[in-house]
């Protein structure tokens, strides 16, 4: 970390914010950043790989699909982008109530990464560089003597205080871009090492170089970092797969695009199939055999416990013969006939891979175009970062994506944007009853990690509220109140729905029967009940009738879906906004700086420890302290109070 005079400098350009990494969340981060007027450098390696999907070749899913709906709503740009790419659409977890429907999307790789690219190129107040950043240059107070600087350096992560100021980089060519607020988005670039058998080396992807002198210069500024890892499976010749025996999956029709402002999508009509085959016995014997031959499977890495690789899923799991994998083609045929197995991350020699594979039904005769690798690499502890997700160490320093401890696109498109939006000066803070990006912030700021984090409906106790199908109406006014929604066909498209809406909840609560008429009306194939109340017609479709309401059939099907789904959840939500409520006037009641928890009472030595290191500004982020009891939080709450 240099520490520079301004007269040292060679400066080659200003800019109000930089972000470093063209990964996906870089892209969102720079994007955001501009939009909120900031003049803004986005600076990656290699300028052709910006927006990359380096892992597997989709976006969305369960929680994952309602953060793309989220990071949309705050005009983001992946959701778009894999709308515009997009080979296969499905809604996951149909069958269940629209609380959990997950988005999720096949993406063609290519139309992906070249619309991405071309949007940044073009995107107003946004430059891009290529270059490799080598280190963070800071400003510190001159009073500050070697001493203190040690001390400050030495402070853990939950106790950090700023002791430094960005100024600004320099690219590992010697050139310093200055600016007082930078973004760091390096993915699996940050001290990256590529695992593949026993073979070791530093990269962050295949191909590419690591960052390694940036690790060096955050370790030198005091951050504790530590390592993860993940991994990525074989990629396979399509043409070599006989799938004629194969379950196939195909996308729905009509299809639901990721973004607001989208109706329909390119290749609606022109969605491919995926297929669905399993591992053997033989499969599993194999590998079981050739541990030893893995240096990624050690232990004392931890890798995604819910995307976990082959070798942890056979270890794991011994008693399983079998375990599903689903072949995703990466893209339309006339840009390519690779095909991604998802299910089958490994870090196998490639002899070995190439073995395994041919064990699998349908895969006997495959050719694997690229083996399966684990990658080891650095992150910080999140609960150094604010919930701006800026670092507490060093002002004006933000962090987002898998630095974070954090793993999966979306969610590293969504801290990007937050890190962006804030670093741009939006002031763009969100709590967990704001949807799912509040949840996320909320779990690393507060909990920190300990295994790739990953995001899950299960996570948030507000997921009636948090939908994919309300994220416009729950964020897109509120992020354009801070500038940073620069479309505007997106507010015209939400002054429409929100009309709609308005104009159907008024519609169907003017229409009032009686019981009698109602089933009358149903030709008596149903009862409504004999007490004599009247019933609207909204009371009727939350019962789940709606074939009867007069004008229903004449609303648009997607203000139908809304209103419906509203409905639904009507009695649930009032209670559930009722609750947040009386939350969030718990969470935002301030501790004083210089609470003595041992006089609490009640609370146990390990409490007081806990809370006394963390020193947590309001009574919700005592909450979410690990370790600390519903007994203790009550009993924190009425000393406060008694305080008061």
């Amino acid at each position: 970390m240099l520490l520079l005079h301004r007269e040292e400098w060679t400066i080659v350009a200003d800019y109000d914010v930089i972000v470093i990494g063209g990964g996906h969340a870089g892209c969102e981060a720079c994007a955001a950043a501009a939009r909120t007027g900031a003049k803004t450098v986005l600076v990656t390696q290699k300028i052709d790989t910006i927006g990359e999907m380096s892992c597997n070749p989709s976006f969305g899913g369960v929680g994952k699909g309602i953060l793309v709906r989220e990071v949309d709503a705050l005009d983001g740009l992946c959701g778009k982008m894999a709308d515009l790419g997009g080979v296969q659409f499905r809604i996951l977890n149909r069958s269940k109530g629209p609380a959990v429907h997950g988005p999720r999307a096949q993406v063609d790789r290519v139309i992906y990464k070249r619309n991405m690219l071309e949007t940044l190129q073009s995107y107003a107040g946004l430059d891009i560089k290529a270059g490799s950043v080598a280190d963070i240059i800071l400003e510190r107070p001159a009073e500050l003597d070697t001493k203190s600087l040690k001390r400050l350096a030495d402070q853990d992560s939950l106790s950090a205080t700023s002791s430094a100021a960005v100024l600004g980089v320099r690219l590992e060519s010697g050139e310093v871009i200055h600016s007082r607020r930078v973004v760091i988005t390096t993915g699996t670039f940050l001290g990256g090492e590529i695992h593949i058998g026993l073979k070791a080396f530093p990269s962050g992807r295949k191909g590419e170089a690591a960052s390694v002198g940036l690790s060096k210069s955050l370790k030198d500024a005091g951050f504790r970092l530590g390592r993860m890892k993940t991994g990525t499976p074989p990629r396979l010749d399509g043409s070599t797969i006989d799938f004629a025996h194969m379950p196939k999956q195909l996308g729905d029709m009509p299809v639901t695009p990721f973004s607001f402002i989208h109706d329909s999508v390119p290749n609606a009509n022109r969605q491919i199939a995926c297929y669905q085959t399993r591992t053997t016995s033989a499969v599993h014997e194999l590998i079981r055999a050739n541990f030893d031959q893995s240096v990624h499977i050690r232990e004392t890495v931890r890798g995604p416990r819910y995307c976990p690789s082959l070798e942890s899923k056979i270890k794991r799991f011994s008693d399983k013969d079998a375990h599903v994998i689903w072949l995703e083609p990466e893209g339309l045929p006339e840009h390519t006939n690779t095909v991604y197995p998802n299910g089958i991350s490994n870090t196998m020699p490639e002899d070995i891979q190439q073995q395994f594979l041919r064990l699998i039904p349908g895969l006997e005769n495959v050719v694997m175009t690229q083996p399966g690798y684990g990658v080891e690499y650095d992150h910080i502890d999140p609960r150094e970062l604010k919930r701006t997700l800026e670092t507490k160490r060093v002002t004006g320093l933000y962090m987002a994506g898998q630095i974070n401890g954090t793993t999966g696109y979306e969610e590293a498109a969504a801290q990007g944007i937050l890190a962006g939006a804030n670093a741009g000066l939006a002031a763009l803070t969100l709590d967990r009853s704001d949807g799912y990006l509040g949840v996320l912030i909320d779990d690393l700021i507060m909990r920190g990690v300990e295994e790739p984090y990953r995001v899950f409906t299960a996570r948030s106790e507000y997921r009636l509220s948090s939908r994919a199908d309300n994220a416009d109406l729950r964020l897109t006014r509120r992020a354009a109140a801070l500038g940073i929604v620069r479309d505007s066909t997106r507010i015209s498209r939400l002054d429409t729905v929100e009309t709609d809406m308005a104009h159907a909840q008024v519609l169907l609560e003017r229409i009032v029967y009686s019981p009698h008429v109602w089933e009358e009306k149903l030709g008596g194939s149903r009862q409504i009940g004999h007490n004599g109340v009247k019933s609207s017609a909204l009371d009727m479709i939350r019962k789940g009738i709606s074939e009867l309401v007069p004008g229903w059939a004449d609303l648009p099907v997607d203000i139908r879906r809304r209103v419906v789904t509203e409905a639904m959840y009507h009695g649930h939500l009032r209670i559930q906004s009722s609750e947040a409520s009386m939350l969030k006037r718990e969470e935002s009641m301030r501790l004083p700086a210089d609470l003595d928890y041992s006089k609490v009472g009640s609370l146990s030595r390990e409490e007081v420890d806990r809370l006394s290191m963390v020193r947590p500004d309001t009574f919700g982020a005592a909450k979410r302290i690990d370790g600390i009891t519903p007994g203790g939080i009550l009993a924190l709450l009425k000393y406060v109070r008694r305080q008061v």
